[in-house]
């Protein structure tokens, strides 16, 4: 398994815990499920170790907003490649809450996904290939297109825009 982050190879540095696992008792990162993290917050946030949480389907990504500026990283689950609910949590943590930390992909993300989910936010991908494999993938998905009908938060102009400025360009010109 390979984790792809800002165009590089990148060591697995977090602990993914479930439910009933105990927490460490150094300053591990680790990963909660949401369910927890809301059990637990206090506890959670009181560690010396950094803390991210996991995002499955059927969560509300909302229940984060008071506590982003705590977590460095958020994971969502995408436990089937079908499944666009992760789309739109990076879409509203992003866009809507303005999360800054980490936020990564993880489970059933392939290679036709990647650019979509880097444009609705996500900067960080777990892929089941291995290193070298995974980076070339990563890199020639976010290559794929250049040009966009859709607006989202990453800044791209949409094809819209770029005709709109065109014109304003060739209006001033003349």
């Amino acid at each position: 398994m390979a984790i792809v982050k800002n165009d590089s190879v990148i060591d697995q540095e977090w602990v993914t815990l479930d439910a009933e696992a105990d927490l460490p008792s150094g300053e591990e990162n680790i990963i909660v499920p949401l369910a927890r993290f809301k059990e637990e917050r206090e506890t959670l946030i009181g560690r010396n170790g950094g803390l991210g949480v996991q995002l499955n389907p059927g969560d509300v990504p909302e229940d984060l907003a008071n506590d982003l500026d705590r977590l460095s990283i958020i994971t969502v689950n995408f436990p089937a490649y079908t499944d666009g609910r992760g789309y739109s949590y990076a879409r509203i943590l992003r866009e809507r809450l303005g999360f800054k930390g980490e936020l990564r992909a993880i489970g059933d993300v392939l290679r036709d996904q990647i650019l979509y989910m880097h444009r609705c936010g996500f900067d960080a991908y777990e892929l089941k290939n291995d290193d070298d494999v995974s980076l070339t993938k990563v890199r020639a998905a976010l290559k794929e297109m250049t040009v966009y009908y859709q607006p989202t938060g990453d800044g791209r102009a949409t094809a819209a825009s770029l005709r709109e400025r065109r014109r304003a360009a060739l209006k001033s010109a003349s």
